[in-house]
């Protein structure tokens, strides 16, 4: 007898059946697989060149481009196969695409569980080796008494603003170049000093020069304020406001493919020939944790040749000491932090917080034995209106020292000497420390805020903020008055040679009058700022800014006046101050 037949009326098998999907291509499925996939080829290769990654497992970025491209597959096959307007091809990109999403997927179970394994809850110890501190220093010992006619009186924002200046003497640039974004402190020839790149002034301006190159760097004095315009002999082609491949950081990629770098800085030898140096980076803890400078590459801004050094060979090799910047700032204050946090474990730094420090907000830097040393105070963890010491960190070497003085932060310094000058509202520079008679003490600018010009200097006390604190006009003043405060207070200080004023300091009224007839007017735009560049007849160009003379807009040719301008023999333009027609001049003019 046959079985009989048996029928399913409970529906569990159909909706079985219909929970598998039903894999639809299509039309011309291959061709627009392959599609996606030259999609994806063009992204890898216009992504490489403009997000620049280091082909290398230790650095984040190379994740998020691989992920880049295996999601632009996804996402180019998703739209060319219609799924976005036809949800029945759907199943067919999921199977299709399945292998660079279970890439993509692995991709970051690595990433997690390597980010994990580097992070300091399981590596805390390690974080807190990075950088090596010594701890026995005595600040009054190892720190000489500054040379005042050497001491660096601007921070980088007036320099860039006394930078501007050198560009008087590009006569015949006039307008097609302006001053980089970032300068470099260095010691140059036994000095402090700035130096910085020129730009173009605009994506025109680049069009028309870069052919030729750029024509040389400023170098900012900082202790004279005073900024020179060096035309090298040959062009600068190579620099971090370029495009293409004379973007040093698209430069080196293409060198160093799968070297991780940091931010290259701007330098000169003791010959003034213009490099670039750029720190070689490496993970120190795990796969992704601890960066650290393990040497640099030195690439010529001329040429483009490079070479790199080992930081065993930066440290040893004489010939290469005058290489100030290896370590950068940012760098070893996060070096300095995790060993501040984590010396005492990762329980330590969130709980007890026993001996935990960091450093506090801001740093300068300071010229010792030729090399360029940055500095910062060091607070504790759990109170940060004073600091219990600073740190000195060689940025050539990364020899680090910590000096035990407790007293005012830097900005505690800052609101100081702004509150002895509070009724001119002039702003105070982040201060630089020197030792006078022993005593660290805090050594400050004071600035307009609006023309960043200097106007006088201020001292103040790192241990007696509050009590002995002075300011002057004249730096000559200043020091006197801080010496006087410090007998006055019970501290033994001996006197203070001060050196002659420096030219174009506060410390004298640098200006002199010219009279004539106007030949001719041009303007510029330099650093968002219209400049006209006024010609007397049988006389140089005197530049003036919009915004400090607003009629200058209304001069013409043939009109007589007065202008007051800078002294300054070598410029091609002169930095006119003030501009009166010539019945309201004084009478002493040349």
């Amino acid at each position: 007898m046959a079985d009989p037949i048996r029928v399913d009326v409970s529906g569990r098998g159909g909706a079985r059946e219909s929970k598998k999907p039903i894999v639809i291509p299509p039309e011309r499925a291959g061709l627009r697989v392959l599609l996606s996939a030259i999609g994806a080829v063009l992204t890898a290769l216009i992504g490489y060149y403009l997000y620049l990654p280091p082909i290398n497992f230790k650095a984040k970025e190379f994740y998020l481009y691989i992920a880049m491209v295996l999601g632009a597959f996804i996402v180019l096959l998703f739209l060319l196969s219609g799924a976005s307007k036809q949800p029945e091809y759907v199943p067919y990109v999921r199977k299709t695409a399945r292998v660079p999403l279970v890439a993509i997927g692995v991709l970051a179970v690595f990433f997690g569980i390597a980010w994990a394994a580097s992070s300091p809850f399981f590596q805390a110890h390690n974080y807190s080796e990075i950088i090596d501190v010594r701890q026995d220093a005595e600040f009054a010992e190892e720190i000489p008494e500054p040379d005042y006619s050497s001491i660096p009186k601007l921070d980088e924002t007036s320099a860039k603003m006394v930078a501007n200046r050198a560009l008087g003497d590009l006569a015949k640039y006039v307008s097609q170049f302006t001053i980089a974004e970032s300068t470099t402190q260095i010691n140059y020839q036994q000095k402090p000093v700035r130096v910085v790149t020129l730009a173009y002034a605009n994506i025109i301006k680049w069009f028309t020069n870069t052919g030729d190159g750029l024509p040389g760097y400023v170098i900012i004095d900082m202790a004279n304020e005073k900024s020179q315009f060096v035309e090298t002999e040959e062009r600068i082609r190579y620099t971090d406001t370029e495009h293409f491949g004379r973007l040093i950081k698209r430069h080196l990629r293409f060198e160093y493919p799968t070297v991780m770098f940091g931010d290259s800085t701007f330098e000169i030898d003791e010959n003034g020939h213009p490099y670039w140096i750029a720190p070689v980076l490496d993970k120190k803890v795990g796969l992704l944790g601890g960066e650290d400078v393990i040497g640099i590459v030195l690439v010529d801004a001329v040429t483009g040749n490079s070479v790199r050094y080992s930081i065993e060979t930066i440290r040893e090799d004489k010939s290469l000491q005058w290489i100030d910047r290896v370590f950068g700032a940012t760098l070893v204050t996060t070096q300095y932090n995790y060993y501040g946090k984590y010396k005492g474990g990762f329980w330590n730094s969130i709980l007890g917080q026993a001996d935990v420090t960091v450093t506090t907000q801001g740093y300068n830097y300071i010229a010792k034995d030729d090399d360029v040393y940055m500095y910062t105070g060091i607070t504790s963890i759990t109170g940060d209106q004073s600091i219990i010491g600073f740190i000195l960190v060689n940025q050539r070497t990364k020899d680090t020292t910590f000096y035990r003085v407790s007293g005012a932060t830097e900005n505690s310094a800052q609101g100081a000497a702004e509150g002895l000058v509070s009724d001119y509202k002039w702003k105070a520079t982040f201060p630089l420390l020197i030792n006078v008679s022993g005593q660290p003490t805090y050594f400050l600018s004071l600035k307009e805020d609006a023309t960043g010009v200097l106007q006088g200097y201020s001292m103040v006390n790192v241990g007696q903020y509050n009590k002995i604190k002075v300011w002057g006009k004249t730096l000559a003043d200043c020091i006197d008055a801080y010496v006087q405060a410090l007998r006055d207070n019970g501290i033994n200080a001996a006197e203070v040679e001060v050196p002659d004023p420096p030219a174009n300091s506060p410390d004298e009224t640098p200006y002199q009058n010219i009279e004539g007839v106007i030949s001719n007017i041009r303007s510029a735009v330099i650093d968002g700022n219209t400049v006209y560049y006024i010609k007397l007849e049988g006389a140089a160009y005197y530049a003036i800014r919009a915004k400090d003379f607003e009629g200058a807009v209304l001069l013409n040719k043939g009109d007589r006046v007065n202008i007051e301008y800078e002294q300054d023999e070598n410029g091609a333009f002169l930095t006119a101050n003030k501009i009166l027609a010539a019945e309201d001049a004084p009478s002493d003019t040349q």
